[in-house]
């Protein structure tokens, strides 16, 4: 390692200390080696003490343009939606993409910095409340649009089952007491009841796509770096995306639009200009349902992905279901035609294998180092090199057994096995690229099953019970995080719950694009959702 400058003068550190750190290390010095190394150490001391605080590049909001009033947690929460409310959160002066969303309302999901506001992630592990806006934030703001506030979402964002939240349980727009997906649990369930337009959840294994398939709505998963991630809390960065939760595929169009391209923070963005057609979605919708309803989708087509319809323990239910709102689209001037992907069977086992080491490092001790984007370093400060048994305990069953899992790949496997994972990672990535050259659009079922029934008292049956309630939730969701292909959930009609055949419940298909072409996925569900009214097939 080089340095810049050696500081005779500084402060010296204790030789102590120097032989103690490095014992911790495994290392043992020899007397000139630590004498060397205190002056060494001693100058980097002086260093990081002359360092200007970074506060003159950190992004805090002008209150004055942005302002937000009447901060706080409701005492109705809507059967577990909300985790916090504001008012008057719009900004004075809209300047951003033409009014896009004038007239309306947004909640963030509880992963997203909101300054002034409480930000859980859904856990009480640590108490953080921002002193910025997501760059999200500030272009629904720009866009006319009002953060009315911020969604629940489930325990550290690791939970598919709406029973972790750190603000209760979150319940089934369609039937209390059904889960409402997650991790943007509450995003789903108020976009669904209607008491906000539109939401912005976050995905890394299938968190918009989940609660949008459970509750009934439309949720797009973005190309990877089509949405800046600047100002939301980590989980893995190569996986990290944040995206539109609507009712309507035209309103998905509308908030993608208003909030997807660069932002000069985020090092996993492509540097598009503001009128590159890949970050347009709006008009292309528009004149795709303007067609001829048996014109709409001509020259487009879209592969019937089999192993998708072949997951371990799916509902034969959803099959039936999803299988009848692909046939449609041939009504609409679609070819459609069978395409199989053996490697999607390995894609989310992959998925599991590699989450670990990153996750647990980024997503829970805050470690992001290598990346070139917004450091919330206030935030980081609040957690050590491993967490304390409070924080621990705080943790929901998925949370706490991925820190688990972290700590023994750490000790077991080590960056070798990442690096395999990510290699698997590109060759998933490969396959899925080969078959969007002879289709447009994959086509599948968002979930294997509908939403399960939420347990009567949390997480509190135990790790194993809890988490095995949603085994291969996440099969056909999360390869797509891997490999960052814009896939959007829609809603293709109700099927029967498994406890209770009397109870009816929300079928998601979920379209899968050619990465930076969302807006094939956008023109395919507005065709097939201005066809059929998917509340009554």
């Amino acid at each position: 390692m080089s340095i810049v400058r050696v500081d005779a003068e500084a402060p010296r550190v204790a030789v102590e200390d120097v032989v103690d750190i490095a014992a911790k290390g495994g290392l043992k010095l020899s007397d000139q080696m630590a004498t060397d190394f205190v002056t060494l150490v001693s100058g980097l001391e002086s260093v990081l003490a002359s360092l200007p605080d970074d506060s003159c590049v950190i992004p805090i909001p002008d209150l004055s343009r942005y302002p937000r009033t009447n901060i706080h947690v409701p005492t109705d929460n809507d059967l577990g939606g909300w985790a916090s409310k504001v008012r008057n959160s719009r900004s004075r002066i809209p300047v951003y993409k033409g009014n896009l969303l004038k007239g309306r309302t947004i909640a963030l999901k509880d992963n997203i910095g909101f300054a002034g506001v409480p930000c859980t992630n859904g856990t009480s592990m640590i108490e953080w409340t921002p002193k910025i806006d997501a760059t999200v934030a500030t272009r629904v703001m720009d866009a006319g649009g009002t953060i009315v506030g911020k969604a629940a979402c489930e325990n550290a964002c690791f939970e598919g089952l709406s029973a972790s939240a750190v603000t209760g349980n979150v319940h089934n727009p369609w039937a209390e007491g059904y889960s409402a997906g997650g991790s943007s649990s509450g995003s789903g369930r108020l976009v669904g009841t209607g008491a906000v337009d539109m939401s912005i959840g976050c995905d890394q294994a299938g968190s918009i796509r989940i609660p949008s398939a459970s509750c009934g709505i439309v949720g797009l998963k973005p190309t990877w770096g089509m949405v800046p991630y600047t100002g939301i809390i980590n989980l893995d960065a190569t996986i990290d995306h944040a995206g539109p939760m609507t009712r309507t595929v035209r309103d998905c169009a509308l908030l993608l639009e208003a909030i997807a391209g660069p932002d000069g923070w985020d090092d996993r963005q492509l540097l598009l200009g503001p009128d590159d057609e890949r970050l347009k979605f709006v008009k292309p919708v528009d004149e795709v349902v303007l067609k001829a309803q048996n014109e709409m989708l001509t020259g487009v087509k879209i592969g019937v992905l089999q192993e998708g319809f072949q997951i371990d323990g799916q509902d034969e239910n959803i099959v039936k279901c999803v299988r009848a709102a692909v046939d449609k689209f041939e009504a609409l001037g679609a070819q459609v035609a069978p395409i199989s992907i053996p490697e999607h069977k390995l894609a989310s086992l992959v998925w599991m294998s590699s989450i670990a080491l990153p996750a647990g490092r980024q997503a829970l001790l805050g470690g992001m180092e290598g990346r070139k984007q917004l450091y919330m370093t206030d935030r980081l400060a609040l957690v050590g090199p491993r967490l304390t048994q409070q924080q621990f305990d705080s943790l929901g069953p998925g949370a706490a057994n991925l820190y688990l899992n972290h700590l023994w790949f750490s000790e077991k496997y080590g960056p070798a096995h990442q690096g395999k994972c990510m290699n698997l990672q590109k060759f998933i990535s490969d396959a899925y690229d080969n078959a969007l050259k002879e289709f447009d659009i994959l086509a599948m079922p968002t979930l294997p099953h509908p939403a399960p029934k939420l347990p009567q008292n949390g997480y509190e049956e135990g790790m194993l019970k809890f988490t095995m309630r949603t085994t291969g939730m996440i099969a056909n969701t999360s390869p797509f995080d891997n490999s960052g292909h814009p896939a959007l959930s829609i809603p293709a009609g109700f099927v029967s719950a498994r406890e209770d055949a009397n109870v009816r419940l929300p079928a998601g298909m979920q379209l899968v694009g050619r990465k930076y072409a969302d807006v094939d996925c956008l023109k395919v569900a507005a065709a097939w959702e201005k066809a059929y009214d998917w509340k009554t097939l």
